[in-house]
């Protein structure tokens, strides 16, 4: 069977650097850090204090007050990143056949805040059960699918993958498969997040996942430092319009980059710390090579998964030496995690556009935040610290790993004929 091949289209994001994909890309080469202080509750009792909000948000932006008050915000980031990217892609859907157009989408938790709300009101009362009508269908983590396909009649493929922070990857890897195979034509994909609530940064406070580095905030995310303490909690959404080559290509459609291979695998070994050697993360990337019908000499760039975490940033960069070898050593690597901060499960999407658009431009954002060389981490590896570089870039990888071993490597490339 041939295979049919699948460009992007179009991009959105409302991110903690801005609620565009231009605010996106200004903050990444500008080495913004989206880190501050946390706005929405009483912090003052936390061990960690700040995360990485996307600032100044008034869902009545973007919604009337009826229709927010149905929507969890993190469905309100995952709809207002799709809206941006679907009009980005140029497509005119009252002319396409909305039975080839789906939207696969990915988030790690979903609702929280939807059931924290609840949970908390609920428990303060009298134990009259008194529930919000919308509570399980804000909470779900398939809904923001469901309102993106709802608002744009989009009737293709619809669901959500859930998989930790490689969410959103499995999401845009779910959505080449179905274009490549000739289910759709048209895919929405990406994915949101918005779990900075009292619980989520308890919850990850009491895993001692995060850092708790509140007197500079601004510096907290430090892949591949040595005193790197965990990773800064972020929310937003990150959407990309896939289309496959010969549609994009007869609508007169502006051709970002082409998804040429996914790769999948776990690392079977424990429920939120990777394999210390990178099996899981070896298997994944090589498997996108080979599914890209590449050869590791061919690739140019990696956004990292990268999430200053103090075992999860020894063992890709083991990964990256133990599969590409000498090469490893000509790859230009980054985290811009170390801007955006941790977009869960929505961090495969943004790190997506991040890595497409320094395809686009030739410029690799830099990883922040580096003052210590870590002696477990080769440093020789060059890891693009402090400021963006020029160079060439034909073919990137993007990597997502989640708690419980799920590992997702996207492969981008220049789009040629």
């Amino acid at each position: 069977m041939q295979l049919r091949r699948v460009v992007i289209t179009g991009l959105g994001a409302i991110t903690p650097l801005g609620k565009s994909v231009e605010e996106l890309w200004n903050g990444l080469i500008n080495g913004v850090s989206g880190a501050e202080t946390i706005t929405r509750f009483d912090v003052s009792k936390f061990k960690t204090k700040f995360a990485c909000e996307v600032k100044d948000f008034d869902a009545l932006e973007y919604f009337d007050r009826k229709e927010a008050r149905k929507i969890d915000r993190y469905a309100q980031f995952g709809m207002i990143a799709a809206d941006q990217a679907l009009k980005d892609s140029g497509l005119d859907l009252e002319k396409i056949d909305k039975t080839m157009a789906g939207v696969i989408w990915g988030s790690g938790i979903g609702g929280l805040t939807t059931f924290e709300e609840e949970v908390i009101a609920f428990g303060r009362g009298d134990g009259t059960p008194r529930f919000n009508p919308f509570f399980i269908p804000k909470m779900i983590s398939d809904i923001a699918a469901g309102h993106i396909a709802i608002k744009h009649g989009l009737m293709g493929p619809n669901f959500t993958t859930i998989s930790a922070c490689a969410s959103s990857a499995n999401a845009m890897i779910d959505s080449f498969n179905y274009i490549r195979l000739g289910v759709a034509d048209i895919m929405v994909t990406g994915g949101s997040e918005a779990a900075i609530t009292q619980g989520g940064l308890g919850g990850f406070n009491g895993m001692h996942a995060i850092s708790t580095r509140n007197d500079d905030p601004k510096t907290a995310s430090r892949p591949f430092d040595k005193d790197r303490d965990g990773f800064v909690m972020a929310e937003g959404g990150s959407a990309l319009v896939f289309e496959e080559l010969e549609y994009a290509k007869s609508r007169g459609a502006r051709i970002y980059a082409e998804i040429a291979g996914g790769g999948l695998s776990a690392d079977a070994y424990h429920m939120t710390a990777p394999h210390p050697d990178g099996r899981g993360a070896i298997l994944s990337m090589r498997n996108a090579i080979k599914d890209a019908k590449l050869n590791p000499e061919d690739i140019d760039h990696i956004n990292t998964h990268g999430t200053s975490t103090p075992v999860g940033d020894i063992s890709e960069p083991r990964a990256i030496v133990s599969l590409f070898g000498d090469h490893a050593y000509k790859i230009s690597i980054n985290s811009t995690k170390s801007m955006t901060g941790h977009l869960l499960g929505g961090a495969g999407a943004v790190e997506a556009i991040a890595t497409i658009l320094a395809m686009r431009h030739n410029i690799v954002p830099p990883t922040i935040n580096h003052f210590t060389d870590d002696p477990q981490i080769d440093n020789a590896l060059d890891f693009t610290f402090h400021k963006a570089r020029e160079r060439e870039i034909n073919v990137a990888l993007s990597n997502t790993f989640g708690f419980g071993g799920h590992n997702a490597t996207a492969v981008f490339k220049i789009f040629s004929e």
